[in-house]
C-alpha cells in the first residue's frame, strides 16, 4: 500500500458521522409598530431618515419645503410628478445632473432599513446612485423583520436586476473618518405609508 493509499484509508477510517442540516431559524414576529420604529433607527444609523406619513400626497409637501423647485427631479411614483421625464432618456449619463429621484420600495428590512428595488422600479440602474439625493417611498404592509423574509417574498431570478439600498453613500476608508455622500446620494429619505 502506497503512503496516498494509508492516508485516504486513515481518513475514511476516522471520518465523522454526518450531521443533518440546521432547522430553518424563526424569529417572534413583531407588531408593525414595532417594526417601523426598528425600521427608523436603523435607517438614522444608516445615515438616512424615516417619515411615517398617512398618504403619498404628504411627500409633495415635504419634497417642495425641502427641496428647490428648480433643480431636476426625477419622480417614478404617478401622484407625484418631477421635473424631468425619466421615459425620454435613453443614456444614463444624461442623468448626471438629477438632485432628487423619488422611487417606490417593494419590501423592507427593518433589521437594517435595507429597500428592495427591482429594475422596474428604477428605469435606469443608475438611477439611484447619480441622484443627488433619495426619497423612497414604501408601505409599512411591505416592511418585514429581517432580509430573510424578504428573500421568501421575491425571486431573484425574476427580475434582470434588483438592488437593496439602505441609506445615503458613505465611505470611511481615509483615515477611518466616515463621510457621507462620497460616491453617491448625500441623503436618502423614507416615506414609510402607514396604512
Amino acid at each position: 500500500m502506497t503512503s496516498r493509499e494509508q492516508i485516504l484509508e486513515a481518513i475514511k477510517k476516522y471520518k465523522p458521522a454526518a450531521t443533518g442540516l440546521p432547522e430553518h431559524l424563526s424569529y417572534p414576529t413583531l407588531e408593525v409598530d414595532q417594526l417601523i420604529g426598528q425600521f427608523q433607527q436603523s435607517s438614522m444609523l444608516n445615515g438616512g431618515k424615516t417619515i411615517v406619513i398617512k398618504t403619498v400626497e404628504e411627500v409633495s409637501s415635504y419634497l417642495q419645503v425641502h427641496f428647490d423647485k428648480q433643480l431636476q427631479v426625477v419622480s417614478l411614483i404617478p401622484e407625484l410628478q418631477g421635473t424631468l421625464d425619466i421615459t425620454k432618456i435613453l443614456d444614463p449619463h444624461d442623468l448626471e445632473a438629477v438632485e432628487l429621484a423619488v422611487l417606490r420600495g417593494t419590501w423592507a428590512a427593518a433589521e437594517n432599513a435595507a429597500i428592495w428595488m427591482p429594475e422596474e422600479n428604477l428605469v435606469h440602474r443608475a438611477l439611484p446612485f447619480i441622484a443627488q439625493h433619495l426619497a423612497v417611498v414604501i408601505e409599512s404592509k411591505n416592511l418585514v423583520r429581517d432580509m430573510h423574509a424578504i428573500y421568501e417574498k421575491i425571486k431573484v431570478d425574476e427580475f434582470g436586476y434588483g438592488v437593496f439600498i439602505a441609506g445615503p453613500s458613505k465611505t470611511a476608508d481615509i483615515e477611518q473618518s466616515l463621510v457621507i455622500g462620497a460616491h453617491g446620494p448625500r441623503s436618502m429619505t423614507v416615506f414609510l405609508v402607514s396604512t
